[in-house]
């Protein structure tokens, strides 16, 4: 599990990639998140066939985290990878929005704050997969 940059929108707000189930589980136990609390790695209600998954955190220092969560993407081009990831960080960003009562943000700053968080997401995840 990577933590990530978190430039644009500082504390306390942070998010992060998990590729699998075991790291999810370290991470939520990292965080004393109760395991009664811990949702699914990937797919939520009607959603078991998704991809991916953003779960939102209000953690006991008051502090927001967001965890993505990514499964297997065997068969997926490149562009589908971003296009997945660029769900995600939309994601993210409304949960930031929401937290900080931003109801209407300029639209270049909703672009610029989806793009780096976009951007964090993917070089991550294709850092990742080469190493």
């Amino acid at each position: 599990m990577k933590w990530l940059d978190r430039t644009l929108i500082t504390a306390p707000y942070c998010y992060g990639l998990c590729y699998s189930e075991k790291e999810f589980h370290k991470e939520l136990r990292r965080m004393r998140v109760a395991r009664s609390e811990w949702p699914q790695f990937i797919g939520l209600g009607n959603n078991a066939s998704a991809d991916a998954t953003t779960h939102l955190f209000t953690l006991k220092n008051k502090n927001s985290a967001a965890i993505v969560c990514v499964g297997n993407s065997r068969g997926k081009s490149r562009e589908q990878i971003y296009a997945l990831l660029t769900h995600e960080a939309v994601h993210i960003w409304q949960y930031i929005k929401k937290n900080l009562g931003e109801d209407d943000p300029s639209h270049e700053f909703e672009a610029y704050a989806i793009q780096a968080i976009t951007q964090n997401l993917t070089t991550a995840y294709f850092g990742r997969k080469k190493s």
